[in-house]
């Protein structure tokens, strides 16, 4: 069966069933059918044929699309690959127990082209490239030194790029609104020729057991995820290959223009982490990409994404490199919670210091990384540490997998019931 049939035939099966909250268990198995019959042959097509989608929809490897101009990309070209912007918008209205996964279409499209290397390295780089909004901004940003967001505060000052995470009223929780934020103020701190190295700290807070407290983040926001509102292409893709590698391995040398980059494919710039409080979820991931990490001496980490049910990022890529496959198995299967005081926690960050001496650690580490050499060795390191055709076949298992995952049963009840309990 076509692809075209396969998706015609799944859109025929489920418009005469109930909606996904409200089938029973004939009606779930009749669904379930339908949608993995098209996306059987959605794999097949696209494992003989995705390198030649793939030049039609950049025209021959000349254009550079971001994850979701991919997608919509090729919902237009290739009826039934993919859901067309309209179903997604429509699916995005639901909450999570009420959508149909059309999500797990589009996580088998990213798969299969990041598994391509023609194609993967493409779209990696693609998502190197600054992004719009941080385009526009970069005059008045170059002019003032300042970017106030709805999640990040940045501010210039004395050639650092000082990041604040600023969601007071919920811990620093990650949601689409806080990654199109970050992804723009690092954008421009890697854009402005005057900030040579990067911090990202979390600001204080105004929830009423934290007030007045710093806290760095508390990972995912579940209460968007069972509203519906966090994207598989938006944000769980887009943190990962968006702001997330661009402070590991930076922008695009070419957008900075002129002829001075020739010697390097990406302009990168060192960043410093400070964690106050904790680092919970996609906290302590982000924390893997940073040259350097200062922790407080009553602060912690944790993964808690296999108790949620979801995959914890690119953390199963890094986090053995950081701390060794038992220790990376306790914090991400066993969802062991490492305290700063305790000696484990160095394997993840790099000081550890009392909560009043947090300043002064902070600008003498900046101190640290400032330095041409710096640049080199980092870019050196990364190269060791992280190669591209490791990092992209993770990345493609990702895409389908967490796509997977954030529509499985018990993530859904779990995340219902945090909800619920939260509301």
């Amino acid at each position: 069966m076509t692809v075209t049939a396969a998706a015609a035939e799944a859109d025929r099966v489920l418009a005469g069933l109930p909606s996904p909250a409200g089938r029973g268990p004939a009606a779930r198995e009749a669904a379930d059918a339908a949608k993995d019959t098209a996306r059987a042959a959605r794999s097949r097509f696209l494992d003989a044929h995705v390198d030649a989608v793939y030049a039609h929809l950049t025209d021959g490897l000349t254009r550079a699309l971001r994850l979701d101009e991919l997608v919509e990309a090729a919902a237009a070209a290739f009826p039934g690959l993919v859901p067309t912007p309209e179903r997604m918008a429509e699916e995005r209205a639901r909450p999570q127990a009420d959508k149909e996964g059309h999500e797990i279409d589009q996580g088998i499209l990213l798969r299969a082209v990041l598994r391509s290397p023609v194609a993967g390295p493409h779209l990696l780089d693609a998502m190197l490239r600054p992004t719009a909004r941080a385009t526009l901004l970069l005059p008045e940003f170059r002019r003032t030194g300042v970017l106030r967001t709805e999640s990040v505060h940045l501010e210039r000052r004395d050639g650092v790029a000082r990041l604040t995470l600023c969601r007071d009223d919920r811990l620093n929780a990650e949601d689409g609104r806080q990654v199109d934020d970050m992804e723009t103020a690092v954008d421009l701190a890697l854009l402005d020729p005057a900030i040579r190295v990067g911090l990202v700290r979390g600001g204080e807070m105004a929830h009423p057991r934290y007030r007045g407290r710093r806290i760095f983040c508390a990972g995912i926001n579940l209460k968007s995820l069972s509203s519906g509102g966090i994207s598989l292409v938006d944000f769980l893709l887009r943190r990962e290959l968006g702001y997330l590698r661009k402070l590991a391995h930076g922008i695009q040398a070419g957008d900075l223009g002129g002829t001075g980059t020739w010697h390097t494919r990406h302009a990168a710039k060192p960043w410093l982490a400070a964690v106050d409080g904790f680092a919970i979820g996609g906290g302590m991931q982000m924390l893997l990409v940073f040259d350097h990490v200062i922790a407080a001496s009553d602060a912690y980490f944790s993964l808690p994404a296999a108790k949620e049910g979801i995959v914890p990022g690119a953390a199963n890529f890094r986090l053995t490199r950081f701390a060794g496959p038992r220790l990376a198995r306790q914090v991400i299967l066993g969802g062991r919670r490492v305290r700063a005081a305790e000696p484990a926690a160095r394997l993840l960050v790099d000081e550890v210091v009392e909560p009043e001496e947090m300043d002064a650690a902070i600008e003498r580490g900046l101190d640290r990384l400032d330095g041409e050499a710096v640049l080199a060795n980092r870019r050196m390191l990364h190269l060791a540490e992280e190669p591209e055709d490791g990092f992209r076949a993770y990345m493609a298992e990702f895409a389908l997998q967490q796509a997977l995952r954030i529509y499985g049963e018990d993530v859904i009840g779990k995340v219902g019931r945090f909800a619920a309990g939260s509301g």
